[in-house]
């Protein structure tokens, strides 16, 4: 099974400007906790629920005039859509994230491939046991 047979095709994102207000407006919408951010027609970052809390909130950033630039993770994970999904999940674990960006082969964002697919879809639960203990064993904060 391939990650682009299981990835969540809908992909919202935002633009880098926006207000943090406005992403966590747009993820209670969503009812999700991780976007895609964008300028122009490229992928710059990626702004998480936690990313508001720990790199805003916490730091007593205004919600309404720091944009999701300034706290966005820059890092990204990718996997292409014809990806194994043991492959992704092997990813996951060695990025320890939960979410990978999924890509075409233009390398245009297609999807979003969660452990939560995985789980769901693939019917692999060992696998997403696996991935899950290796993505919540401590690491370097990414950014």
């Amino acid at each position: 099974m391939k990650a682009g047979d299981i990835c969540t095709r809908a992909v919202e994102s935002l633009s880098s400007t926006a207000s943090l207000r406005d992403a966590a407006i747009r993820m209670k919408e969503l009812d999700v906790g991780f976007l895609p951010v964008i300028e122009g027609d490229a992928m710059v970052g990626v702004i998480t629920d936690r990313d508001i809390v720990v790199h805003a909130l916490a730091d007593e950033k205004d919600p309404d005039t720091t944009t999701v630039s300034e706290v966005m993770t820059t890092s990204l994970v990718t996997c292409s859509e014809e990806e194994d999904i043991e492959q992704a999940a092997r990813l996951m674990e060695e990025q320890q994230v939960r979410r990978l960006i999924v890509t075409d082969v233009e390398g245009r964002v297609c999807g979003i491939l969660s452990l939560g697919d995985i789980a769901a879809k693939a019917h692999t639960l060992s696998l997403v046991g696996e991935a899950v203990e290796h993505i919540s064993q401590p690491c370097e904060p990414r950014r």
